[in-house]
């Protein structure tokens, strides 16, 4: 690592697949990707800010209060979002968050980052071992991509790399139904490791997209 870079801290805010649950080596996603971009030679701060059974209305309110301690100092800041699959389940026979919810909620940190130049990268929500929620959470998915295309946002889309993916799948439903192991967050780091690379290095240069 060179200690002469500029000092980058990201917050990674999220559910479950944030926070890595089911990965017995406790890194998910996140661990991997801050790993491999320490290994490379950023000099990186991340803060995983992930909470079980989130929605991103839930993540929305508290995105100010739990980001402006942890992006309060260093030189380069950016807040990383991944979220969805909570919002598309069905609890007492309805929605836990509507579509509208979701993308109101999305626009609210947006505009909340922007205001405090922070950058924000976001992630599309994974398929589980549900066929029916697996329509809806497409759906979001694609919904959430051209909104975040609308508004100026990177966007990692996860749902469409997925289908078809047996082994995914086969280790999803060898868990818990809903999260992969090792394995399977990998593979989401393999999927997010890109963007994230690209949208890091705008950070750096001051020319991330906001």
């Amino acid at each position: 690592m060179d200690n002469s870079s500029p000092d980058v801290r990201i917050a990674f805010f999220g559910d479950s697949y944030t926070a890595g649950v089911g990965d017995p080596s406790a890194l998910g996603w996140v661990g991997r990707v801050l790993a491999r971009a320490r290994t490379t030679g950023w000099n990186l701060t991340g803060y995983n800010l992930g909470v079980r059974r989130e929605t991103t209305p839930d993540i929305q309110r508290r995105f100010i209060p739990e980001a402006l301690p942890r992006l309060r100092d260093g030189d380069v800041f950016g807040v990383v979002v991944g979220s969805g699959i909570n919002d598309t389940t069905v609890a007492s026979g309805c929605r836990r968050a509507t579509i509208a919810d979701t993308v109101a909620a999305l626009d609210q940190i947006l505009d909340d980052a922007a205001a405090a130049h922070w950058s924000v990268l976001v992630i599309g929500p994974a398929l589980i071992d549900d066929p029916q929620q697996n329509e809806r959470i497409e759906e979001l998915s694609q919904v959430l991509g051209k909104r975040c295309a609308d508004r100026g946002a990177l966007y990692v889309e996860i749902a469409a790399s997925l289908i078809g993916d047996e082994d995914w799948m086969s280790e999803v439903a060898s868990i818990d139904g809903a999260h992969p192991g090792a394995s399977g967050y990998s593979r989401l780091s393999e999927l997010i490791w890109p963007v994230f690379l690209h949208w890091l290095t705008g950070l750096q240069a001051g020319t991330a997209t906001r």
